[in-house]
């Protein structure tokens, strides 16, 4: 065993049934070996036996540490922007207006199919190294703007890239039922059909560890929806969805069925749904960052979740039409202000409750056998990350126990 042991600092360990708020430890050391977290607690109850195996001693400089951010829900990989919907918005043209006549997601996706990989490779490690700069460690990168084998395929290949040569993990989420393509353009079912065949050649390929869809009424119904859920299913790979954004389709309730990790933007869930998704474990990912985007007025229904006992992550839902950001830091504050989370909430958000939305078991958390992926902040107390928007008080990231 040879140790590295992390002190002087304060640990907000986000471990659920703490006794402390943030499950925040004073005068705390973190010991780690191989990449894992051995022990954690207060410096003065470390164990002999790990301090007699220690190789170095990182003195923490009074810092916080948390757990490795976690952002769970991304487009990261897109050619071009919408900057010209994003004005037409302004002047008072509804998102889905802009989406019927061939705005939207389908602009993006004309974008994203004229890029080559190198060149979506080159500008979505730009929106990656600002997440990195924030203290993200893992991250979930959906495809979707490709909506062809091809450009499917090359999209969720610069995904898997870019985790290459960088100190962050990346999932990747098939998004092919994400719009319809203009080559489809009034056969829907056809196209659904389309996404049943690129998703095993996908995933033979190692490029599936995910799928996803996004019903809605702009989007698929819920009979196409549980069509793509099935297909997943038969390859065993877990599912999500985009529920509940613009209209209460029921999706919520379908995706549960098919014990789904998350359902995604939730505006106008029901209680049916949220009954539904509290009995199959399915995390609420909230997106404050679209709601902002879009001037939504019609707020997830936080309460709801609550009493439920639905666990809430955060994300970033990075992407060129409804939320162009790579600040997980501002999304706490913007779940704060706008969702009024309590800032305990948004930090398990982007932490424990993101983990589970992509998972994973072993990282979101900082408890022994868990990956050593955490932070040092310099802020006094872990309620700082949420309340100071613009403000970036990391001060260093370690991945799977590295340094970065």
């Amino acid at each position: 065993m040879t140790v590295q042991l992390w002190t002087h600092c304060r640990i907000a360990t986000l471990q659920a049934g703490h006794s402390a708020p943030y499950g925040l430890i004073e005068n705390a050391a973190l010991a780690v070996d191989s990449g894992q977290i051995v022990w954690v607690g207060p410096r003065s109850e470390l164990p002999a036996e790990l301090a007699a195996c220690k190789t170095r001693e990182h003195d923490a400089g009074g810092a916080l540490i948390t757990p490795g951010l976690i952002d769970c829900h991304t487009h990261l990989v897109y050619g071009g922007d919408r900057a010209q919907e994003f004005e037409l918005r302004l002047q008072g043209t509804s998102y889905e207006d802009i989406a019927r006549a061939g705005g939207g997601i389908a602009s993006t996706v004309l974008a994203t199919r004229a890029a080559s990989e190198e060149e979506l490779g080159a500008q979505s490690l730009k929106r990656l190294q600002a997440l990195l700069s924030e203290g993200v460690t893992s991250l979930e990168i959906k495809s979707g703007y490709g909506l062809s084998l091809a450009h499917e395929r090359k999209t969720l290949r610069v995904a898997r890239s870019l985790a290459g040569n960088q100190p962050v993990e990346v999932c990747t989420t098939f998004l092919g039922a994400h719009a319809l393509p203009p080559e489809f353009a009034g056969r829907q079912d056809a196209y659904v059909d389309e996404v049943l065949r690129m998703l095993p050649l996908l995933h033979a390929e190692g490029l599936v560890d995910a799928v996803d869809a996004f019903c809605e009424r702009i989007a698929f119904s819920v009979a196409q929806t549980e069509r793509v859920f099935q297909a997943a299913q038969a390859l065993g790979l877990p599912v999500k969805l985009h529920a509940e954004q613009l209209s209460d389709s029921g999706g919520a309730e379908l995706a549960a069925r098919y014990g789904a990790l998350s359902c995604d933007h939730l505006e106008w869930l029901s209680e049916q749904g949220a009954v539904a998704m509290a009995k199959a474990g399915s995390v609420a990912v909230l997106l404050p960052g679209a709601f902002y985007f879009l001037r939504e007025t019609k707020l997830p229904p936080v309460a709801m979740l609550r009493s439920h006992q639905v666990a809430m992550a955060i994300s970033t839902d990075c992407n060129p039409g409804s939320s162009p950001c790579t600040s997980l830091l501002l999304m706490l504050n913007m779940a704060c202000t706008l969702f009024r989370l309590t800032p305990e909430e948004a930090l398990a958000g982007v932490t424990r409750h993101a983990a589970t939305a992509l998972g994973f078991s072993d990282r979101g958390v900082i408890a022994a056998g868990k990956r050593a992926d955490f932070v040092l902040w310099d802020v006094a107390h872990p309620a700082q990350l949420a309340y100071a928007f613009g403000a970036n008080p990391r001060l260093k990231t370690v991945f799977k126990g590295e340094v970065v």
